[in-house]
């Protein structure tokens, strides 16, 4: 465990229905005169509002709008010309874990001293080039208060993370009209990925008090509220709710990040392209009780925070825990198994073999995880 945190957040985060209509106000008040808003193609339409509001201020704005799906590297230098060509003094994220992911890093090397392959790992961005707001529309990332933007390698077929605190946004707006339109399936995968942040973030070798507070919450709020969004699409506290704890997660994730759910899952994405939260959602209870097997305590612990009612029996009620979260997604209606997503069994040496790149990661576990008990985890999960 941690005895001391160095810790970077979004200095101005705005939370509730119509937050989002205060973000052309902050632009304005920055002096930004050339405004460009990265987005994904199937939200475009929802940039309007917040373009229209700058437009009247006198500020000129474009909207770069990308191909759904998780960014590569060849989508980054697209968005980067296009800001380049621009000259954009400002840049909005406007939408999932992507657009956000590329926003940051557009803010981060616009000005072109270093390049993506330059600030592959940690810390080794130089700065900031220019001001950035994020403005979420999915409630699982929260990639709007994290330092860590991630790209796809299509040669390597792995994503490559980039971690500095020069990534954390200016500002942030948690508006819970904008996840409204989520369809169910992005609701359900993009809230056991905020799951599986608080959960790792807790329970993980460098785990800090501070942080627990702030994962323990977002355990408990995602336990309260992920069904409700997932079957009442326009129950705006239910809403609210998912991206305040999608919040919460990613502020763990600076101090403390994940662990090997997520190094499992790099490969899924990199290879099958199975979206993060799915990969996360298909491999959180199986890498639990892989986990819970040495250390069960930390796990009793979430387990609570899920609503499991304590025992004296901490293996037994880390067991339960597990059962709460597959009750969890299955209520929300997650794919369950890797064959569900077209991962064959043939596949898994390859990935486990790549997962074990993903040290950065794997250090932060509970449990040391050998290649063979890579494959054995996903083997659980086929």
């Amino acid at each position: 465990m941690r005895d001391s945190l160095d810790l970077v957040h979004v200095r101005n985060v705005r939370i509730g229905v119509g937050a989002v209509r205060r973000c052309a106000d902050d632009v304005a008040a920055r002096g930004a005169g050339k405004v460009l808003i990265v987005t994904s193609q199937p939200i475009e339409h929802m940039t309007g509002g917040l373009a229209g509001q700058l437009a009247a201020l006198g500020i000129a704005v474009q909207v770069h709008a990308a191909p759904d799906g998780e960014p590569t590297r060849a989508d980054l230098a697209r968005a980067m010309d296009a800001a380049r060509r621009f000259g954009a003094d400002f840049v909005i994220g406007f939408g999932g874990g992507s657009a956000l992911d590329v926003a940051k890093l557009i803010a981060a090397l616009l000005d072109g001293r270093q390049e993506f392959v330059d600030v592959v790992g940690i810390g080794q961005v130089a700065g900031r080039a220019i001001p950035l707001a994020c403005i979420p529309t999915t409630a699982g990332t929260g990639s709007e208060v994290t330092p860590i933007a991630i790209i796809e390698d299509e040669e390597a077929e792995l994503k490559m993370g980039v971690v500095s605190p020069h990534l954390v946004p200016d500002y942030a707006y948690l508006d819970p009209e904008l996840t409204v339109s989520m369809p169910r399936k992005v609701t359900a995968s993009t809230g056991i990925d905020a799951l599986t942040h608080c959960i790792e973030a807790y329970a993980n070798r460098f785990a800090h008090p501070v942080v627990d507070c702030w994962a323990l919450e977002g355990i408990r709020l995602i336990a309260d509220n992920l069904e409700t969004a997932c079957t009442d699409p326009g129950n705006l506290p239910a809403r609210e709710a998912m991206l305040v704890a999608s919040h919460l997660g990613g502020m763990c994730l600076g101090p403390v990040n994940t662990a090997a759910v997520h190094a499992l899952a790099y490969p899924m994405g990199g290879e099958f392209h199975v979206p993060h939260g799915v990969a996360n959602s298909l491999l959180l209870p199986h890498v639990i009780r892989f986990n819970a097997e040495q250390v069960p305590e930390r796990y009793a612990s979430v387990a609570h925070a899920l609503g499991v009612a304590p025992t004296a029996d901490v293996r037994a009620d880390a067991e339960a825990g597990i059962a709460r979260i597959e009750a969890i997604s299955a209520a929300a209606g997650i794919d369950r198994r890797l064959r569900d997503v077209g991962i064959g069994a043939n596949a898994l040496p390859k990935m486990a073999a790549a997962a074990m790149t993903v040290q950065r990661l794997l250090s932060n576990n509970l449990r040391d995880v050998s290649e063979q008990q890579a494959l054995q985890i996903y083997q659980a999960a086929l």
